[in-house]
């Protein structure tokens, strides 16, 4: 083995050695803690989230593992024809039961941030198509504003309150909204900055919420 392929090794080894110390440290705190948690999973939240390293959803909301249900991924959008995300809402909605549903974007997106641009960058530029959209939408606001910073963290909030009407859209929401069942949809964003979340305050909890042309007429 050549001295790069060591040096993998080496680095997954850390991996598995930090988790041994961090079992341990948990059981000699809380011998039941595993127990307790491998038959109990009743979280009152859905995160959504960025799949950014420096955003871990359970870290900054103070939470401990089997508090939040979770689905990261790049620039945390909602897409109508991502059935990974799909099949997540619908399992922490109907069988979860959660409360909450948090959409979380985060200031220095670097999705945003390619959103914004024009240059080639994969397989990425479609799925970030629709962030360019919600620019359009709104590009005299934000071409009104003097810096590329200002834009770009305003981008990063309209994006959430984007993801946060697509959520509301979606049959799985309206279905549990028709039912009565308690579920509001929230758009925080976080700055990687301070580690400051902030509430955009853009909630949304009924069928009132959603505008009549996406209104599911036969919703049960």
């Amino acid at each position: 083995m050549d001295d790069l392929g060591r040096h993998r090794v080496d680095a997954l080894e850390q991996l598995l050695d930090n988790n041994k110390r961090w079992a341990s440290s948990v059981l000699k705190e809380d011998p039941d803690y595993f127990d307790r948690l491998a038959h109990l999973q009743q979280p009152d939240y859905l995160w959504i989230g960025c799949s950014d390293s420096r955003v871990p959803a359970n870290q900054i909301t103070g939470l401990a593992p089997g508090e939040m249900f979770v689905h990261r991924n790049i620039a945390n959008v909602v897409q109508a024809t991502d059935y990974n995300c799909h099949s997540v809402l619908q399992y922490a909605v109907e069988v979860l039961k959660v409360k909450h549903v948090i959409v979380c974007g985060h200031y220095g997106c670097g999705g945003v941030e390619a959103a914004l641009g024009n240059d080639e960058n994969g397989l990425v530029d479609t799925w970030l198509r629709q962030v360019k959209e919600t620019y359009v939408i709104h590009k005299d606001e934000l071409k009104a504003m003097k810096s590329h910073e200002e834009r770009h963290a305003r981008m990063c909030e309209l994006n959430v309150i984007a993801q946060v009407a697509n959520l509301c859209k979606t049959k799985t929401v309206q279905h549990a909204w028709s039912k009565g069942q308690s579920l509001t949809i929230h758009g925080w964003i976080y700055s990687i900055f301070d580690g400051v979340i902030k509430d955009l305050d853009v909630n949304a909890d009924n069928l009132d919420s959603i505008d009549p042309i996406y209104r599911l007429t036969q919703v049960k």
